[in-house]
């Protein structure tokens, strides 16, 4: 917003540069928090494969407790992060996911087709290859994990090219991996519930209740949707869900309506600063606010109005995105993608059915399914190509979709109890992410430079 001459006015430039901001600083935060991330990975395998290994377990065994009176939670350290911890970052992935649907790429079906489509082709294909490995065996269970693709490599991996390769192509990297989240976290509240808890699952659907009818009445208060949040997570957990599932809820829960439109917000900050008079002389000085409390009040009702305009759902996501992006996730990582290489044999680990579905379901699966699917959704003319993207664009973006990662180890955690069969199941999923970073990275490099020659 521009100040002069007592006037305010709204940024001028085109529309897609403004509409994009969003989008661009989504994209930013995710692709340098993979950098994090990345480091978190390969610091717990080293770690887990260390003169210091057993510290490594010992510490994601290590019991914590919470009291509140006669209630009390006792739980390692890995179920607090894979538990509470993820439940936030489930949070901002349905904030995330509930943004595109009103304001982004999924808003329209024509807009939103396309990366359904890629997201849906590019969960059937890869739990396919797993199911053909696997099926009938104890390690069926697992279909699920190589059906994920992870955000923050993905876009990390793209980030390379730099404005080389169209903006329409990131925007639809970054859609069909949301719509994919959306698909992981139906698929793990539908296959990973054991047994349900009829009461607590009672309990669960009267704290949604409260949430959607404190939207409905304009109850803007985020405090109130954080205890309720939390409600809502105890009460999910004691149901038999995964706990994770009550940060989307709560998430598709949070008001999108700020107090003021943007009309109104203008009209206010006009009003404030028309009648905000300062000296020439002293205005300059940083003392200059101490001196006058009517400045003093100003700003505090300039700061007001920001939050009046500002929509709760913008400012939870802007104010959690940094916390997963850069401390929860590579938690999660740090927990979770210690692969152990002892005692794993090189005949094992290439042909164990468990890492050979996961690491091809990721490998092949995801670029076939999602290039096939994609294709047949514009051939259809129920969805068309962004624009500026070829069809090589799309079988890159295909493959950096088989980097699985966050969800697919999250997945691993629920489909595996046996610390052997886990361990391949990390195996497969941190080999097939690998293989297809460096496919769609070489893949769409040389695409670039073949096309920009001729």
């Amino acid at each position: 917003m521009v100040e002069n001459d007592n006037e305010v006015r709204l940024p001028e430039g085109p529309e897609d540069v403004r509409t994009l901001r969003p989008f661009q600083w989504f994209f930013s935060s995710e692709v340098s928090g993979s950098v994090l991330l990345l480091f978190a990975s390969a610091f717990a395998i080293i770690w887990a494969n260390s003169a210091f290994a057993g510290t490594y377990h010992h510490l994601l065994h290590t019991e914590i407790s919470v009291f509140a009176g006669d209630y009390q939670i006792s739980k390692s350290l890995a179920h607090w992060i894979n538990d509470g911890l993820m439940a936030l970052f489930f949070f901002t992935v349905g904030l995330e996911i509930k943004r595109e649907i009103l304001v982004g790429e999924l808003t329209s079906v024509k807009m939103a087709m396309l990366p359904i489509t890629a997201a849906l082709g590019g969960m059937i294909v890869p739990g396919a290859i797993y199911a053909a490995f696997n099926h009938g065996t104890p390690h069926a269970a697992g279909w699920a994990i190589p059906v994920a693709t992870d955000i923050a490599f993905s876009l990390g991996a793209i980030a390379m090219f730099g404005k080389k390769l169209p903006l329409g192509l990131r925007i639809f990297l970054t859609a069909f991996a949301i719509a994919d989240d959306l698909g992981g976290v139906v698929i793990i509240a539908l296959f990973y519930t054991k047994e349900l808890a009829l009461n607590y699952l009672l309990l669960s659907a009267v704290f949604v209740a409260v949430l959607a009818l404190a939207n409905i009445f304009w109850i803007r208060w985020i405090p109130f949707y954080a205890i309720m949040g939390m409600g809502t997570w105890l009460a999910v957990m004691g149901s038999g869900i995964h706990p994770t599932i009550a940060g989307v809820l709560v998430a598709l829960c949070t008001p999108v309506r700020g107090r003021y439109t943007i009309g109104r917000f203008v009209r206010e900050v006009n009003r404030i600063m028309d009648d905000f008079h300062y000296n020439e002389h002293t205005g300059g000085y940083w003392y200059s606010i101490l001196m006058n409390q009517e400045h003093l009040n100003a700003v505090h009702s300039l700061s007001v109005a920001c939050r009046h305009v500002e929509t709760p759902l913008q400012r939870l996501e802007h104010a959690l995105h940094p916390w997963v992006v850069f401390l929860i996730l590579p938690l999660f990582a740090l927990a979770n993608a210690g692969l152990t290489l002892q005692g794993m044999s090189p005949e094992n680990a290439i042909s164990h059915p468990v890492a050979l579905g996961i690491a091809l379901g990721l490998f092949v699966g995801k670029p076939v399914g999602i290039t096939i699917f994609s294709y047949l959704a514009v051939k259809t003319g129920i969805a068309s190509l962004p624009e500026s993207v070829r069809w090589p664009h799309i079988m890159g973006a295909g493959m950096l979709g088989g980097i699985g990662f966050t969800i697919s180890l999250f997945i691993s955690g629920l489909s595996f109890t046996s610390p052997e069969l886990l361990n391949y199941s990390k195996l497969g999923v941190l080999s097939g992410s690998i293989l297809s970073g460096v496919a769609g990275i070489l893949f769409l490099a040389y695409d670039y430079i073949r096309h920009r020659g001729n």
